[in-house]
């Protein structure tokens, strides 16, 4: 007789249907696990042992197999330890075969027999509720799989708990669905004195869902503007919330087991490789692009990055997904960022500086810019450069005007894309094309004449006379404006940067 327990395999943010198969057979003593599982997996055979033997049970000394259906999909992850002892109690008489048939489960085992959390638990209960199944998973993650509704979840701390609740010896609480997280403020723009020019271009970022490019010499302000933007986006919709909870539970990133409405908000190191920033691995994970999904990607020391990492970033941040190939597998995970980089304009930082720059001024400056592709820098919509700030300028008082305000302004202008998109798939200006660019930020005569000369003039490619056009449409927003005008073009010309600052 072969006992029968259903899992999930994680590819991407796709959970794949699995079944555990478990047959004891007549034989020499054995325990085999087969159905292309990887290290993890196959290691689960001394954790389900072990976990055993704590509740005072031992195997049988016949030939144990446990095959994992279907046997060509590759098996990754610790999360099939509780399904595989489910599987092997099942086929010893322990648990009723029936009663596990209508559950999904996951979860690894320690030595001792307790449940303890793994990755994927929100994917597998939405997997779950598709099925029509139950949820069996560790107890520290039941507040995560209820956010999948109308599924039933047993969540348990140890296995000889889930034992007695499948027998009807002892109950186990229901979880229930926690509170989103409260947002994080990282920074209120109060605290930016003077550099009027740069905060106007994270209000108009953060207002149309723009990448944004902030050049300046160090302590200028740049990473402290960069801080402020999450304070001035919009919350999450329930649908994003939940889209953006299931990366970060794949990723094992999932706080408490609690969906937050605010916009992540990833900063990695310049030192990051491309699978970090990516995703990949050995076992595929999203990186920090997808990890930022529906938020902010902070590349601080923007020419630091390896230029081929840097250059991995392109494709995401024109389809809004990234791809990772693997022999046996193509995982793709949601990319749909807003970047904000920053630099300095040469290796010194102070270049135009007498004072303070460097002899090898400017061919310092244009080898160090280098190290970003044009290609790269195409899909960046604003180009600021941020001025330094002087003595003078810090011992001016806080400004009036802090996040709160921006925020309304900024949360004003996209409440009007919303109703202008509704129905579209598209969620800001940043995403306009096609029709719906034509449609919606054609300026009047005034200017498209104006976009016509900047263009021959500043030689500006296809992908950035678009961007020219989304960004005078998020300008027009702010203002209140049907229609794109003349001065909301201009404005967005201003932060068009062509080349590097000699």
């Amino acid at each position: 007789m072969v006992s029968l327990v259903s899992t999930v395999a994680y590819l991407g943010l796709e959970a794949r249907a699995v079944e555990v198969q478990c047959q004891v057979a007549p034989g020499l003593p054995s325990f085999r696990v087969v159905g292309l599982p990887d290290k993890a997996v196959g290691e689960s055979r001394e954790r389900v042992h072990s976990a055993l033997a704590a509740l005072g049970l031992s195997l049988p000394p016949k030939r144990i197999t446990i095959n994992l259906s279907p046997a060509d999909l590759p098996k990754e992850g610790s999360h099939y330890d509780l399904p595989i002892a489910l599987a092997l109690l099942a086929a010893m008489g322990v648990v009723d075969r029936e009663t596990i048939a209508d559950y999904v489960a996951v979860g690894e085992l320690a030595l001792d027999g307790r449940i303890i959390p793994s990755p994927g638990v929100l994917l597998a209960a939405l997997h779950a509720s598709g099925a029509e199944k139950g949820l069996i998973c560790p107890a520290a993650q039941g507040t995560e799989a209820r956010w999948a509704s109308g599924i039933d979840v047993i969540a348990a701390p140890d296995l000889i708990a889930l034992l007695n609740h499948l027998k009807g010896t002892q109950r186990l609480a229901p979880p229930e669905v926690g509170e989103a997280l409260p947002p994080v403020r990282l920074a209120d723009l109060k605290q930016v004195k003077g550099q009027e020019t740069a905060k106007r271009a994270l209000e108009i970022a953060a207002a149309g869902g723009h990448n944004l490019l902030l050049i300046g010499p160090p302590g200028a302000g740049k990473s402290l503007m960069a801080s402020c933007l999450p304070g001035i986006l919009p919350e999450l919709t329930p649908s994003e919330a939940l889209e953006t909870s299931l990366v970060a539970s794949v990723a094992g990133t999932l706080e408490e087991g609690r969906i937050s409405r605010a916009r992540p908000f990833r900063s990695p190191h310049h030192s990051a490789s491309m699978a970090a920033l990516t995703g990949g691995g050995l076992r595929v994970r999203p990186g920090e692009v997808s990890l930022a999904h529906l938020g902010v990607l902070f590349l601080d020391e923007l020419p630091e990055f390896q230029r081929a990492v840097l250059d991995s970033l392109r494709q995401p941040l024109e389809t809004g997904e990234v791809t990772v190939a693997r022999a046996n597998a193509h995982v793709t995970f949601p990319a749909r960022v807003q970047l904000i980089a920053a630099m300095n304009p040469c290796r010194c930082g102070h270049l135009g500086d007498p004072a303070l720059g460097c002899s090898r001024a400017p061919k310092c400056a244009a080898d160090y810019q280098s190290k970003v592709s044009g290609p790269l820098l195409d899909r960046i919509d604003l180009h600021v450069e941020v001025d330094p700030v002087s003595a003078a300028d810090l011992a001016l008082p806080p400004p009036a005007e802090g996040s709160a305000q921006v925020a309304a302004r900024v949360g004003a202008a996209r409440a009007r894309q919303t109703a202008r998109l509704e129905g579209s798939g598209r969620r800001n200006n940043a995403e306009l094309d096609g029709d719906l660019l034509d449609r919606f930020a054609t300026p009047d005569e005034a200017g498209r004449q104006l976009l016509f000369k900047a263009a021959e003039a500043m030689r500006l490619s296809a992908r950035g006379y678009t961007r020219i056009l989304r960004v005078a449409r998020t300008i027009a927003d702010l203002a209140g404006a049907e229609g794109v005008g003349r001065v909301h073009v201009a404005e967005a010309l201003s932060y068009r940067r062509t080349a590097p600052r000699a």
